[in-house]
């Protein structure tokens, strides 16, 4: 039975061009693990595939050849099983080809691309030769390739140096949902869950749609959480080594920045990850940095500072499943009921207006839209203060090419933010420090983005700009 595909209308638009361009396609898609790749593709497509083969998690080579061997039967091959590569790719181009008819569109889907290309294999440049040699001139072709390692898909697909170099067609890295799909996916399950239960689950899982469906409707996000991350069978505990042995063959440099990236949840440069990580600042870290941002993992963020060279960014961990793992898995095992007994300890307050602000980050296009200013050119980086005692950190500087800056002050609560003086002269001083230091032409408008929006007072009148929670759900 096909489901509803929810949200994804851009990626169901581009998909719906692709299939009716009347040429030859190759599409690569790819994004983190459990991000609702395959469900897009074969929910999308149903029963239009002509060919679909998924690659052997960890398989061998005779693994992967034994699973195109069975794909091949299941579509009707009679032949004996390929070799090698170049010789499974003619036996699949011997399958298509009498099947191929003028104006109507033949649908190759191959899953978990990375997994097929064991070492030695040949695999990437007999793939390569299939689509050069054949596919590439079938106008009616359409071959959809996909990968969770994504690292490996831009390095070995998309920016291919040999046969397959500009072959690729389009390219769609699916990111996890926002705020309100996430919604429209909650409330296609029946749940009964206001915005604010919505965000907090998001704060712990970010919008990751495997992730979604393992809450039970009828429960609260805490218990939810209880039993996904703090019980003795906990589902999310165990995801956090399989995710990244997914999509890393050496998982363990990956896994050390993240966590020191985790432990410094300001940011770092590259020259202080490479410092408490022992490690040479050389293109080896620049990669795996790289892969991490193409994972939806970390961020780079531009910095502006004058004292700061124009090339220097601060990396930050944005994956909410990993820092949540990280701030209450990773080192103590807690009590089976840990969220639902400490919602209001110091230090789970202390990780919600953190991880708010990761949240607006994540949706600066609906921040934009609620300014009014969806179609205006930003660019959204993080400031540090190089003379402001203590130091201070602004997480979200939106810069916009009409000559305004929203500097955004993010503040989390259930209920409406009290604004008060220190907190208001605060604000301000950094907006003043801000102009200083950075030396800017541009109008700097405070901006704060809350929950429930400010109680009214004297200094809460004193901010014009101020967003809610429901502005993110755009």
């Amino acid at each position: 039975m096909v489901q509803k595909i929810i949200g994804r209308r851009d990626e169901m638009k581009a998909l719906d061009s692709y299939y009716r361009s009347g040429d030859a396609e190759f599409v690569a898609i790819y994004g983190r693990r459990r991000v609702g790749k395959t469900f897009l593709v074969r929910q999308y497509f149903g029963g239009n595939i002509d060919f679909d083969l998924t690659g052997v998690m960890e398989g061998n080579r005779s693994e992967q050849m034994e699973a195109f061997h069975q794909a091949m039967v299941q579509y009707g091959y009679k032949g004996k099983k390929a070799k090698t590569w170049m010789e499974a790719f003619f036996s699949l181009r011997q399958l298509l080809e009498p099947r191929i008819e003028a104006g109507k569109r033949c649908v190759i889907f191959i899953d978990e691309l990375p997994c097929l290309d064991t070492p030695k294999s040949g695999f990437v440049k007999a793939l390569g030769h299939f689509w050069n040699s054949w596919a590439n001139w079938q106008s009616e072709i359409m071959l959809m390739v996909c990968g969770s390692a994504t690292s490996w898909m831009v390095r070995n697909i998309i920016d291919n140096h040999g046969g397959l170099h500009d072959r690729i067609t389009h390219e769609m890295h699916l990111h996890p949902f926002t705020l309100k799909e996430t919604e429209e996916y909650f409330q296609s399950k029946g749940y009964y869950w206001n915005r604010l239960s919505i965000v907090q689950a998001y704060m712990a899982i970010g919008g990751v749609p495997y992730y979604m469906s393992l809450f039970n409707r009828g429960e609260s996000p805490a218990i939810g959480l209880d039993r996904l991350f703090f019980g003795e069978k906990s589902e999310l505990k165990k995801e956090y080594k399989r995710l990244f042995s997914s999509l890393f063959k050496n998982a363990q440099p990956y896994l050390n920045i993240v966590e020191v990236l985790a432990q410094n949840g300001a940011g770092l440069t590259r020259d202080e990850i490479a410092a408490k990580l022992d490690l040479s600042n050389n293109g080896k870290l620049g990669d795996w940095l790289t892969d991490l941002e193409y994972c939806d993992f970390i961020s780079k963020n531009k910095v502006r500072n004058k004292k700061v060279k124009e090339n220097s960014a601060v990396y930050q961990l944005i994956d909410f499943y990993t820092i949540f793992y990280h701030t209450f898995i990773h080192k103590a095992s807690a009590q089976p009921d840990y969220w639902s007994q400490n919602s209001g300890s110091p230090k789970v307050n202390t990780w919600y207006g953190l991880a708010f602000e990761r949240v607006c980050k994540a949706h600066v296009a609906q921040i934009k839209d609620a300014l009014g200013i969806p179609k205006v050119a930003t660019e959204s980086y993080v400031w540090r203060s190089s003379t402001m005692k203590p130091a201070a950190q602004v997480d979200l500087i939106i810069d916009r090419r009409d000559d305004f800056i929203n500097l955004c002050e993010i503040k989390y609560s259930k209920g409406q933010y009290e604004l008060d003086q220190e907190e208001y002269q605060n604000i301000m001083r950094r907006v003043e420090t801000f102009k200083s230091e950075t030396n800017t032409h541009s109008s700097v408008i405070p901006t704060l983005i809350s929950t429930f929006g400010m109680t009214p007072g004297l200094y809460s009148d004193q901010i014009s700009v101020s967003l809610t929670l429901e502005d993110l759900f755009r």
